[in-house]
């Protein structure tokens, strides 16, 4: 894909170039934009894997695309006590950075570069999350030992900067086209130098790995060295302090274990044990290799190019890699938020169900409201004279409402309160199924944390209360609708509006399948008597549209009651996982593209 392609020389611009730091610049934006909130498996290290992928593509990847012609970066890296700062310290013929004898030394990372090339790491382009201090160069304080303590040390005017800052000397010494970093300890015991030294060889262009004849199998420095080589990135070893006498079967050892580990291309150096110099240096001739060889590439342009697409390449591909990981993630995360969101749902929805299936099987005509509807219309006498005479009574039931609407309201009243407490209990009982559903589930577990939802939230009772009213009072607006023609209107006059509504709200609830015994032939009666009363005044089609509609919007408001109140499970999921691996998993597929690109 040529329009993803990296300059293929040094300095060279080409016009396909921005499409691929656009791709880098999307990747970087949409890893920062990655949250992995669930507390499953693979959580923890999707997690770093991000954080390192945002730093690689700060540190390194997006400013070495954007300046393949800019000096090298090599970082001296290696374990505690290898000899790092001795090391460049012989490299540019003087003391400039410390080693110690007491372990961890403390100090920041130091930069050296030829004085020409200061602009290039004066600012933000590389590791622009450390800040710049511009070093001197201070005698040492204390005289040289021979266990290698220095001679001098690089620090700014004021005395040691914080951690997070990098140390830049111009030094003459250093040839143009790289520069020398001299790193903390990738084993110190203080966490912030080992993080800070993973950082700077992540950024690093090539590596100088120093390890002693004694450590050049331990762990920590073998896991650094295969990262390496998974990114293809070029080493150099600097075998030191090695016994003359042992140095061919160290140097044997240690060149087949790295050609097993992927390394076999690796240059290595052998530094002898020796005796250090009166200013804790060592001998120029132990180090002159290594320094021809730096020098040598400083001075070839095309060599130093294409060590730069060497490893960026290599870190692109590590990219893509790392992404297509960070998407797996993600999608387990989406997988795992669908599940917990659906139980949610599920929970809420059987409540809704419930309290539908309340409505319908005459369970609301029980108690107060069954007690209200008969004090409103009476029994035995009225029942007979509706049965027998509609037309004939409606004055006597009509003069009924017009003098008494207090009984009206009180049914309102009764169903208002009958229904409020079905829909907060079967609330009640989805919060807390949806709680323990989330508590069987570690990720579910995390994201309650110490929160008690298995029961109603504060407010609900009074929402539930007011959606109920709003109901009734559409189902009024309904009547009134229904009875706009002049005929008709005369006779929901006549009955009164209030007592039409309450007949409405009798039939809605009328079916009788969940009662039992005498309820059966009351609830079943008070049913016929609100339907025969509504069909007086609308006619049995309308009172059947009527009833239909005023149930789906109380459904409708019962499932919007519940929705809201699951939300307080449903905020906690708060994630785009699914739809960000996808994303992810594109530009995984990209970046390879990008790094295969020739």
């Amino acid at each position: 894909m040529t329009s993803n392609r990296i300059p293929p020389t040094g300095g060279q611009e080409t016009e396909t170039q921005p499409a691929g730091v656009r791709l880098l610049e999307e990747v970087r934006r949409d890893l920062a934009a990655v949250t992995l909130p669930l507390a499953l498996p693979t959580a923890d290290q999707a997690r770093l894997e991000v954080r390192n992928s945002v730093a690689q593509l700060d540190d390194y990847v997006l400013p070495r695309y954007r300046s393949l012609d800019a000096p090298l970066l090599a970082v001296v890296g290696g374990s505690t006590g290898a000899g790092k700062s001795t090391l460049v310290n012989a490299l540019v013929g003087h003391p400039v950075t410390r080693a110690g004898a007491i372990r961890p030394t403390t100090r920041q990372p130091i930069l050296l570069h030829h004085p020409s090339e200061a602009a290039w790491f004066e600012d933000q382009r590389v590791l622009p999350g450390l800040s710049r201090i511009r070093g001197t160069l201070v005698p040492a304080a204390v005289p040289a030992l021979p266990n290698r303590q220095p001679a001098g040390q690089a620090v700014p005017p004021s005395g040691d900067p914080p951690v997070s800052s990098l140390v830049l000397v111009g030094d003459s010494a250093v040839p143009e086209g790289i520069a020398l970093l001299d790193a903390p300890d990738v084993d110190s015991i203080s966490d912030e130098n080992r993080r800070l030294a993973g950082q700077l060889l992540a950024a690093a262009d090539l590596w100088i790995f120093v390890t002693t004849a004694n450590r050049y199998a331990d762990a920590v420095p073998w896991k650094l060295l295969l990262n390496a080589a998974s990114r293809d990135i070029m080493v150099a070893v600097v075998l030191d302090r090695v016994p003359p006498a042992a140095e061919a079967e160290v140097r044997e050892d240690l060149r087949s274990m790295l050609a097993r580990e992927g390394l076999g291309a690796a240059r290595l150096f052998v530094i002898p044990e020796i005796q250090l110099g009166s200013a804790g240096m060592l001998p120029p001739e132990t180090v002159q290799p290594l320094k021809a060889w730096l020098r040598g590439l400083a001075e070839d342009a095309a060599a130093r190019a294409d060590i730069a697409r060497r490893t960026l390449h290599g870190a692109v591909r590590e990219l893509g890699q790392r992404v297509a990981r960070i998407a797996d993630a993600a999608r387990e995360q989406g997988r795992a938020a669908t599940v917990l969101g659906d139980d949610v749902r599920a929970a809420y929805q059987d409540a809704g169900t419930r309290i539908i299936d309340a409505t319908k099987d005459g369970a609301l005509l029980r108690g107060e409201v069954l007690a209200r509807w008969q004090d409103f219309v009476g029994t035995g006498e009225f029942f007979r004279s509706l049965e027998q005479n509609v037309g004939r009574f409606r004055d006597r039931l009509g003069a009924f409402f017009r003098g008494e609407p207090a009984p009206a309201v009180k049914v309102e009243t009764a169903i208002e309160t009958g229904l409020q407490a079905v829909i907060l209990d079967e609330a009640a009982k989805a919060a807390e199924d949806a709680d323990q559903r989330w508590r069987a589930d570690p990720a579910g577990r995390q994201l309650l944390g110490t929160d008690d939802l298995s029961g109603i939230s504060s407010g609900f009772a009074d929402l539930a209360a007011a959606e109920i009213r709003d109901w009734q009072a559409g189902l009024m607006e309904l009547i009134r609708t229904e009875g706009q023609d002049k005929r008709t209107q005369a006779r929901w006059l006549s009955f009164g509006i209030n007592g039409l509504g309450a007949a409405l709200m009798i039939v809605v609830f009328s079916m009788t399948a969940g009662l039992t015994g005498l309820e059966i032939g009351v609830a079943g009666g008070t049913a016929v008597v609100g339907q025969r009363l509504l069909e007086a005044v609308f006619g049995e089609d309308a009172v059947r549209r009527l009833a239909r509609t005023a149930r789906d919007d109380l459904s409708r408001r019962c499932r919007n009651l519940l929705e809201a109140e699951q939300e307080r499970f449903l905020r906690r999921l708060d994630t785009d996982a699914g739809s960000a691996a996808v994303e992810l998993a594109e530009h995984a597929r990209a970046l390879t593209r990008l790094a295969d690109a020739s």
